[in-house]
């Protein structure tokens, strides 16, 4: 990435910049009790800013309006992650988006679906005070009644106490806080057309040429990079939903009421299936995740034993996997993850299912998989990993152990005996196959 030469010369003699966080916006940023900003925010932030060559300091706030207080005072240069608003650009000017997502309604579950907020009368949202969307609801939609509150938390804590009807949020904190929190009475209920959040970095006003250094390091980051970061914070996948303006247009042509319901029905069960598939799913790496394995897991023990049809389980895991992030960086490790996930998804039958163990660790569940075909596969599996070029690291290797399941044996001692076999695996010097051949006398095991 180049740099013009007063771009360069600005750099020199602005060795360190400032920037303020908002403190407690889950799980977009985040600053710690130590003092450190994570998130979503935080590591897109210093993404950019080190691929322009801005070396960053935090200014630590303890509240939003405090970040705003220390912002327009200039007590910090940028700020990290915001929407552009009129009031905000007083003191500010923004940099190209970092991250685009789309606000929703959140309800409680007994409310109808939204789709038309102008439509909306005796009905009351609430958003946290100084918020770019509080600004434009209460233009847009003067309808609905406003109550502002300090924080995020409070506002969505009022509507499941039933004394707000609604409040609005990302897609992303929405979806995050009702299965992360247990808000189960809770629900999105629809989107606002053109309420996306194009979330920037704002940059003192005097300083324009700031902003232009940052825009080509945001312009450096890949959709890869970004949705490996989105991915490490929030485990969900994010589709787009259905253009609820083109249905209410659809409904106006056809003066139909059936549609309309059609229309709702149609949405709530698409909603469903999404969030019922994110709950299933590890987002980085399109795997099934631990709870869908929770799920299944009793019914096939159950099926194997009423059938007597062998079923094996491979345990894996990336050998000295945490010399890889401490030498190419979280995201290359992330990028290693997918890309073990992606040979195992090549090498398995349609039967046989893949599950994002945790970590750098996954599983394979073979049904209907005697011990040497178990172990036949696993060492497929691991040749395929050895053999493929990576780039950043260069070399990648996996560690297997295999265990097929005993008469009456129950989940819990398969995985113990499969999580066996790969410590020994491990233990013998990593990149080779255990496979575990314990039996009820006695124990023996033979490793590739």
């Amino acid at each position: 990435m180049a740099l013009t030469t007063a771009e360069q010369a600005y750099l020199n003699s602005h060795p360190v910049i400032t920037y303020c966080a908002d403190p407690d916006w889950e799980p977009f940023e985040v600053i710690t009790a130590d003092g450190q900003h994570v998130g979503i925010a935080a590591d897109l932030l210093r993404l950019a800013a080190e691929r322009a060559g801005v070396r960053l300091q935090l200014v630590i706030t303890r509240s939003w309006d405090e970040t705003l207080a220390d912002s327009k005072s200039g007590r910090c240069t940028l700020l990290s992650f915001l929407n552009q608003s009129p009031a905000r650009e007083q003191w500010l000017t923004f940099t190209d988006p970092l991250f685009i997502d789309s606000n929703v309604f959140i309800t409680r579950e007994e409310h109808p679906f939204i789709t038309d907020p102008h439509a909306l009368s005796g009905e009351s949202i609430v958003l946290p005070y100084g918020t770019s969307i509080e600004e434009r609801m209460r233009a847009d939609y003067p309808n609905i009644g406003m109550i502002t509150v300090n924080d995020e938390k409070t506002a969505i804590e009022m509507v499941d106490a039933r004394q707000a009807a609604m409040t609005m949020r990302s897609l992303i904190i929405a979806a995050y806080t009702i299965r992360a929190q247990g808000y189960f009475n809770l629900k999105i209920a629809g989107q606002v057309p053109n309420y996306e959040n194009r979330l920037r970095i704002g940059v003192a006003k005097d300083q324009t040429i700031l902003r232009d250094i940052l825009n080509k390091g945001i312009a450096s980051i890949t959709p890869v990079e970004r949705e490996a970061i989105i991915n490490r914070f929030v485990s969900i996948n994010i589709e787009t939903g259905i253009d609820s303006t083109m249905i209410i247009r659809i409904v106006a042509v056809a003066g139909g009421l059936v549609l309309l319901v059609l229309f709702y029905a149609l949405h709530q069960r698409a909603l469903g299936i999404r969030l019922r598939q994110a709950a299933r799913t590890d987002a980085l790496t399109g795997l099934a995740n631990r709870t869908h394995l929770n799920e299944l897991f009793p019914t096939e023990i159950t099926r194997a034993h009423s059938t007597g049809k062998p079923l094996s389980v491979i345990l894996l895991d990336i050998d000295h996997f945490k010399a890889v992030n401490d030498q190419f960086g979280h995201l290359a490790g992330d990028q290693v993850i997918i890309g073990v996930a992606t040979l195992i998804r090549q090498s398995l039958r349609a039967s046989d299912l893949a599950v994002r163990w945790g970590g750098e660790e996954l599983l394979l569940l073979c049904r209907d998989t005697p011990p040497h075909a178990a172990l036949s596969l696993a060492e497929r599996v691991r040749q395929a990993v050895e053999q493929h070029p990576f780039g950043a690291p260069p070399h990648v290797t996996i560690s297997l152990g295999v265990a097929s399941l005993w008469p009456d044996e129950q989940e819990d001692s398969l995985l113990q005996r499969a999580d066996d076999a790969l410590y020994h695996s491990k233990r013998a010097g990593r990149n080779r196959v255990t496979i575990d051949h314990d039996d009820h006398a006695g124990s023996a095991r033979n490793s590739l």
